[in-house]
């Protein structure tokens, strides 16, 4: 149990007039208890659950096939186990949320998450109970990282950082992607990374498409290639793009490269406590449109427990940056015309007094090369 999210729950409990909390999301699991049951993201029916109460007791749900699992993890705490074939969960939470004296009383979920059939059980076998949305509650609890939290992401952004540099170094033209894939999948794991989501290996005319997986194409003189990871420890990510040419670059590619590397640096210089997200974003629009590139609708997101989240740097919304936050920045564009498509990402942290740059192991004041 991290006691320090605790704390910040029974805080948010205490404002918000509520009696128990129920962390049911993988996300919001992993959240309070610190590691993630892997089943859970796999098969969301296995349902698992951490269920916080004003006065910071904690208690946990888990389906049986994953009991020794948690039992593990939870130092003793109190662990209702439900048998996937032969129970309903919610019947099993139900009685656990009475044994916690919450019978009666006012409890927060996660109502974008809990199915409905599921939601409808949970109020039927508890009627005397009161279900209210949390999830913009544990959103924003989220958007500021612990001291915990930072240390992890800082890992996590030098692992796909470093990962992706090596595979690079690794291949050549007439390699193909799946070479740098290999590379990848074998560099994470080696650095430290429980699992990873979200490859992207994009090269030469494919490196225009967003969210591309390694294919057979074989790499050739001139080529761009984007490659894009997002290493997992604990259910947490940390998403770093890096773009390499091979041996040459394409007429073009330099001078745009150029233009995202002040992007990259504009940005950076604008992020601090306070700084608006919305013109963070507008900065960045304007300086791309030097060379009339298409843009994009954020240059960074939010990002931890998922691979986006609150809030954005885009022209949506405008929210005053504080410390604590991380976010991956990403100057990018997708069609430039040319054939090819460009990406920088890297992680940054918000800090008391500007922007720590936490995927720091890789210069990209220029093009990466590949031989």
């Amino acid at each position: 149990m991290r006691s320090e999210i605790v704390k910040r729950l029974t805080a948010t409990m205490d404002e918000s007039g509520l009696d128990g909390l129920i962390c049911l999301s993988p996300e919001n699991f992993a959240y309070v208890s610190g590691f993630v049951v892997p089943s859970q993201p796999l098969m969301r029916w296995r349902h698992a659950a951490v269920v916080v109460t004003a006065d910071g007791r904690c208690a946990y749900l888990a389906v049986d096939m994953e009991e020794t699992t948690v039992t593990s993890r939870v130092n003793g705490a109190d662990v209702r186990v439900w048998g996937e074939f032969t129970d309903k969960p919610m019947q099993v939470l139900a009685e656990l949320l009475r044994d916690l004296g919450l019978e009666g009383a006012k409890i927060g979920t996660e109502m974008n998450y809990i199915f409905a059939n599921d939601y409808t059980a949970l109020c039927h076998a508890l009627p005397g109970a009161r279900f209210v949305a949390a999830d913009a509650y544990m959103d924003r609890l989220r958007q500021i990282k612990t001291s915990d939290e930072i240390d992890l992401m800082r890992r996590l952004a030098r692992i796909a950082d470093e990962s992706i540099c090596k595979a690079l170094n690794e291949v050549s033209a007439g390699c193909t992607e799946m070479d740098i894939a290999a590379g990848l999948t074998r560099n994470i794991y080696a650095l430290g990374a429980d699992d990873f989501k979200l490859m992207i290996v994009a090269t030469g005319p494919r490196s225009v498409y967003p969210n591309v997986g390694p294919s057979m194409r074989r790499l050739e003189l001139g080529d761009i290639c984007r490659v894009e990871i997002f290493p997992v420890i604990n259910g947490y990510h940390a998403g770093v793009c890096r773009t390499a040419r091979v041996q040459s670059a394409p007429e073009h590619a330099e001078e745009i490269w150029k233009n995202l590397v002040e992007c990259k640096y504009l940005v950076l210089d604008m992020i601090k406590p306070d700084a608006s997200s919305k013109k963070i974003y507008e900065a960045f629009i304007g300086h791309l449109a030097k060379l009339d590139l298409p843009p994009i609708k954020f240059v960074g997101h939010g990002i931890g427990l998922c691979l986006h989240e609150e809030p954005y740097l885009g022209m949506y919304s405008d929210v005053p940056l504080e410390a604590g936050m991380v976010f991956g920045i990403e100057p990018l564009v997708y069609n430039t015309g040319h054939g090819f498509g460009m990406q920088n990402k890297d992680v940054v942290l918000v800090t008391d007094t500007g922007a720590e740059l936490l995927s720091d192991y890789t210069d990209t004041d220029s093009l990466l090369t590949v031989q």
